[in-house]
């Protein structure tokens, strides 16, 4: 279903946008702290760079906002709709489902950045040796 060439592969694995070959993170582990935000320079396939200009990544602060919604969207949908929640507790719920899924959020907003600005390129695939 998920397959290398499509965007969406890209985006929720975190991997190169133009070969899909390696993670663009140091860490894919969003939840270490102090390797959130670490990138590679470069990807080590199709040498991609990933920070295409200084603060080429401030534009997915745009990108989080709209995440962010539909992430507390969905708590409320669940909270109060599902579970019947009252209104304190399906806040409580936005607010820890925000703060506990930040660093993915976070990461989300800067794949979907980066993969608006370049295409799946299937020729920049290395051959495996």
């Amino acid at each position: 279903m998920l397959k290398k060439g499509n965007k969406l592969y890209s985006i929720l694995t975190g991997s190169c946008p133009k070969c899909h070959q390696e993670s663009m993170y140091v860490d894919k582990n969003p939840y270490r702290p102090g390797h959130l935000f670490k990138m590679h320079e470069r990807c080590a396939n199709c040498s991609t760079k990933y920070k295409i200009e200084p603060s080429f990544f401030y534009g997915a602060m745009y990108v989080s906002y709209a995440v962010g919604i539909a992430f507390a969207v969905a708590a409320f949908v669940i909270a109060r709709l599902v579970f019947g929640a009252d209104l304190i507790t399906t806040f409580i719920a936005i607010v820890i489902t925000m703060v506990g899924f930040m660093p993915i959020i976070i990461r989300l907003s800067r794949n979907i950045w980066i993969n608006l600005f370049f295409k799946f390129d299937p020729n920049a695939i290395k051959p495996s040796s």
